[in-house]
């Protein structure tokens, strides 16, 4: 009997014990009761540096976070290192991070060429690559690409975006397009041609690619100008596209220009290539811009310039780089505090494939959905127009 009352005392008292302290913590290399380590490689050098801030805003986004007593009850440490934006130097960094630091997964790593170099490797050692820092249509890819997944608009998408807005607005419009001559600029070429479609042939009159090494695409630009173009398409990254909108306007030319959203901060593309040449230009959005003076009473934006100011203050506000890892900084968190106590490779990767939010410094009604059949993170894109000091909307959001 005495057997009989102590087995009930015991279920008694487990039953008063919460479910998520019975269940058994899970963790693979990364992850402990106190800390999880996450693993970034960044341009910190090279000819993409401009695009470098992701690591130290991180950083400080991660001291925020521990300050306010972490994720779970756990600390978040980041470890970062350069990659100089070469897919060679990417793959050693990242091989230091799995295989030395150990790292639970890598994160917001930058650019096409670096992550598809990486990609097969982190995917044959099942450590997640999530919310990488690129547009490219082919991260769209569940079947093959199960381990990685993005944290931006598809540069494609924003393509056929465009070709949709020029022939609404533009139907006779003669085309130009400069583009990067690797995954990230022929998107731009195959996303314009898909949504010109028949009218491709009539409406797109020149093409001209650049190499990233390339010092300067003066010859380029000229070239545009004398089939006659009077739109020009930018799938350019900011050093050259900062150099392509300021020949333009050296030249005294004046055609519309399209611009890809990666190339469109103020501060670091629109000023260095000069305010008077930069007005007008035309791109997409889906962040709240801090420069626009109607969102000062916004919380979201008070939030993040609050941040801003006490973590990253050496950042420049107005970077669209800066605004974008701030929501992607959310979208991380938000992955983590589902994962809860099983930070296992396979459940930061499941939770990473099933995301539903609209994250801070989105403009209304653009959310952010992934889903383990569909990785295309964002459908809808709002049109804005550069006015020489701020980007002003042009109509409702749009999408396909």
């Amino acid at each position: 009997m005495r057997t009989l009352r102590a087995i009930a005392a015991v279920c008694a008292a487990a039953a008063l014990i919460p479910i998520s302290a019975m269940a058994q913590k899970k963790y693979d290399p990364g992850a402990t009761d106190q800390e999880i380590k996450i693993g970034m490689t960044a341009p910190l050098s090279g000819p993409a540096s401009a695009y470098g801030v992701a690591c130290p805003f991180t950083q400080g986004f991660f001291r925020m976070i521990n300050d306010q007593g972490g994720i779970n009850g756990r600390k978040l440490k980041l470890l970062c290192e350069d990659d100089a934006f070469t897919p060679a130097k990417g793959v050693e960094q990242t091989r230091k991070l799995v295989e030395s630091e150990q790292v639970l997964f890598i994160y917001n790593t930058l650019g096409t060429a670096n992550n598809t170099a990486i990609q097969k490797y982190l995917a044959a050692k099942k450590v997640p690559h999530v919310l990488i820092n690129s547009g490219a249509s082919k991260w769209d890819d569940p079947k093959n690409n199960p381990w990685t997944t993005a944290s931006l608009p598809s540069n494609r998408a924003e393509a056929r975006i465009f070709a949709d807005y020029i022939q609404a607005n533009m139907p006779n419009a003669k085309i130009g397009l400069l583009y990067q001559n690797d995954d990230y600029g022929k998107d731009y070429q195959t996303g314009l041609r898909e949504g010109l479609g028949a009218n491709a042939g009539r409406m797109l009159v020149a093409e001209q690619s650049y190499e990233l090494s390339d010092p300067t695409i003066d010859s380029q630009i000229i070239a545009l100008r004398s089939k006659g173009a009077d739109v020009v398409v930018l799938g350019a990254l900011a050093k050259h596209a900062t150099q392509g909108i300021r020949k333009i306007g050296e030249l005294g030319w004046k055609p519309q220009i399209f611009l890809g959203w990666a190339s469109s901060s103020i501060p670091t593309v629109l000023k260095v290539a000069g305010l008077d040449h930069s007005t007008g230009v035309i791109t997409t959005a889906v962040l709240k811009d801090p420069a626009d003076t109607k969102w000062a009473d916004d919380k979201i934006m008070k939030d993040y310039l609050a941040f801003m100011a006490k973590y990253y203050p050496q950042g420049e506000p107005n970077n669209i780089s800066n605004t974008f890892a701030y929501a992607t900084s959310w979208l991380l968190m938000d992955i983590l505090k589902r994962s809860g106590d099983n930070l296992t490779h396979e459940n930061v990767i499941r939770e990473a494939q099933n995301i539903d939010m609209e994250p801070p410094m989105y403009l209304p009604g653009v959310r952010f959905r992934i889903t383990p059949t569909d990785f295309d993170p964002i459908k809808q894109f709002q049109m804005v127009k550069f006015d020489g000091t701020r980007w002003q909307t042009l109509g409702a959001p749009i999408g396909r």
